[in-house]
């Protein structure tokens, strides 16, 4: 599962990557909060492979949402200010539809996550799968 989850990882980011080449304005902006969520938790499935799809996708959306209030401080923006990194993992101001569509991505990446563990068996290991 760990393997998956660093593929699905670099698959995001490169599709985030090619969203922002392909297309502008809003579809990009959205797609790439959607696909922030989803490499977040791929993230914590790296960290933790066995973590059941509802509880990655919560702690993927709970960070996503974290990270945008965090925004109100300002100090995202300050820190972009200085690094390309910061501007990219913390973004730089508060825009309230971002929330719905991280959202979107836990949903997508719990359904893909749903699916990987069905398809691998692990969900008749443990019992059945959420």
């Amino acid at each position: 599962m760990r393997a998956a989850a660093a593929a699905a990882a670099l698959l995001t980011v490169v599709v985030g990557l090619g969203v922002r080449f392909v297309a502008a304005g809003v579809v990009a902006k959205y797609a790439g909060d959607a696909l922030y969520t989803v490499l977040i938790l791929a993230l914590v499935v790296c960290v933790v492979p066995r973590v059941r799809p509802p509880v990655a996708a919560g702690i993927a959306l709970g960070v996503s949402c974290a990270v945008e209030f965090f925004q109100l401080t300002g100090v995202p923006a300050g820190l972009a200010a200085h690094s390309t990194l910061a501007r990219l993992v913390l973004g730089t101001s508060f825009n309230a539809p971002d929330l719905f569509w991280y959202a979107i991505g836990a949903a997508v990446g719990w359904a893909v996550h749903r699916a990987v563990r069905t398809g691998q068996g692990e969900g008749q290991a443990f019992g059945t799968v959420s």
